[in-house]
């Protein structure tokens, strides 16, 4: 039996696995607003569209409400900080080098969490504008509504690439199910983060 060591709490594995939900219902319920082939399959436009408003607005609050933890705050420290350490990943990443050191999150984690934090704020401010026209004139309506639309895209596929990476590593997703991954593996992968 290898010896483990705690990755993640369980206020952060809550945190992960509601923001996952929430983001799920909106790229499911945004593919039966769009493929007319899931409408027809749905139906029920008004109820999908309800779901997908409502998701969207509770996006934010996992986040928010992860922060009364304070390992979920330590965790966000660690993300916002870009340092040598993560050049040097990137650049042995895109080289297809071994060896690269990490803290508790590589620089690949550190630059998906930014961009989706982002992602979510514009998705949310574009959502809303959609939804109470009489905030602002149809230029930006019409603005907002390309902006989601293209963003959404490029949120499904990112999102894919997300999971992918999940699925190919076993016991990332075992650390992020049950908080602890084996010390062997946080010493391969993440290395620094033990030190």
């Amino acid at each position: 039996m290898h010896p483990r060591v705690e990755r993640f709490t369980r206020a952060e594995r809550w945190v992960h696995l509601t923001t996952a939900a929430l983001m799920g219902v909106c790229v499911v319920t945004a593919a039966c607003l769009y493929l007319p082939q899931l409408a027809e399959l749905v139906g029920r436009r008004d109820l999908v569209v309800r779901l997908h408003e409502g998701a969207g607005l509770l996006l934010p609050a996992p986040f928010l409400l992860g922060l009364a933890s304070r390992a979920f705050r330590r965790d966000l420290h660690r993300l916002n900080r870009f340092g040598p350490r993560d050049k040097a990943w990137l650049r042995a990443t895109l080289r297809r080098r071994r060896g690269r050191t990490a803290g508790k999150f590589n620089a690949g984690q550190k630059l998906w969490a930014a961009w989706l934090a982002g992602a979510v704020l514009v998705m949310l401010g574009t959502g809303l504008l959609m939804w109470f026209t009489h905030l602002a004139p149809l230029a930006w309506r019409t603005a907002s509504t390309f902006v989601h639309d293209w963003l959404s895209l490029a949120l499904g596929v990112v999102i894919a690439g997300h999971i992918g990476m999940a699925a190919g590593d076993p016991e990332a997703r075992t650390g992020m199910r049950t908080g602890f991954v084996r010390r062997d593996w946080a010493e391969r992968e993440h290395g620094e983060w033990l030190n």
